[in-house]
């Protein structure tokens, strides 16, 4: 079966500056290309394959891209498929550092030394809703990675952000990100270390008014999210505020929105539902439950 090209579904992004997919080959919508996203970050163009792919498939894929989008100084692809996620420019020049711009906001990201970039563009409806609810709030942001959630807190008038992630380097990140967007750092909290050796801690800075949590799915020697989620979310009634509001993440393509639902019931029960945070449109998922899951809970005392 000939690959077909994912340029008959993608359109020129009409806001050049505004990091977004481009296309979500991994919602399964699109049938020969499960294994393939595009993501535009000004000025690049990052194509990433989770599968090895033909390479006349590829060398046209790129050119259509260039041709589509010529203010692209550089189209790069991330082979998901191969040990380590190697990045190779296949178009421009070679850009590592980038800027990317998400509704007035900026984020520092990095091609080629990690699997992940910096950003994780599924989730930009969960920054912005923080940003639109957090003025005056005391917000704890678990797992925090390069702070996304605490620049969106800030931005929206956050009295104060603490910051958890056992990564360094990722905190590091984070507090570059602040300064990228001239926020006040001493409203900012960067703790590296173990969530679930630190309660403690964690609770010395609140009660908090919001909670977020993104955990990763796995990660070897720290976190099983299957296992360890209610080991979170049965500590709700420690860290928020009665009327505080927990956003819970769930990532995993294997776990569905109810085994979500039911941690919560289970392990919190004076949570209850608020709302579910959908993912930007370009992120359809075919399948139910495969696709990023986002929660808001309510903790009533």
């Amino acid at each position: 079966m000939t690959t077909p090209s994912p340029l008959s579904y993608i359109e020129k992004p009409d806001d050049l500056i505004q990091s977004q997919r481009l296309f979500h080959g991994r919602g399964h919508g699109f049938e020969g290309l499960e294994h393939v996203t595009i993501d535009w970050i000004s000025p690049v163009v990052l194509v990433t394959l989770f599968a090895e792919p033909d390479e006349d498939w590829l060398e046209h894929l790129i050119k259509d891209l260039s041709a589509l989008i010529q203010e692209c100084k550089s189209i790069q692809v991330q082979y998901r498929c191969r040990k380590g996620a190697p990045i190779e420019v296949k178009f421009g020049d070679n850009l590592q550092n980038l800027v990317a711009e998400e509704q007035g906001l900026k984020y520092k990201l990095t091609l080629g030394k990690a699997q992940n970039t910096g950003l994780f563009l599924d989730i930009v409806n969960g920054r912005q809703w923080l940003k639109q609810n957090s003025k005056d709030k005391k917000v704890l942001n678990l797992f925090s990675y390069t702070c996304g959630f605490s620049v969106a807190a800030i931005e929206g008038g956050a009295v104060q952000v603490v910051n958890v992630d056992m990564s360094k380097p990722a905190l590091t990140m984070g507090r570059e990100n602040h300064r990228l967007n001239y926020h006040p750092l001493d409203r900012v909290v960067f703790h590296g270390v173990d969530i679930f050796k630190s309660w403690g801690r964690l609770k010395k800075h609140g009660p908090y008014d919001l909670l977020v949590s993104d955990p990763p799915s796995f990660q070897k020697g720290s976190v099983d999210i299957q296992r360890d989620y209610h080991k979170i979310i049965s500590r709700i009634p420690q860290l928020l505020n009665p009327g505080g509001i927990a956003m819970l993440c769930l990532n995993s393509p294997d776990l569905s929105d109810e085994f979500l639902l039911e941690q919560v019931s289970t392990h919190c029960p004076d949570c209850k539902l608020i709302q579910k945070i959908e993912n930007p449109e370009v992120f359809v998922e075919t399948q139910r439950g495969k696709g990023l899951k986002v929660y808001l809970f309510k903790y009533l005392e």
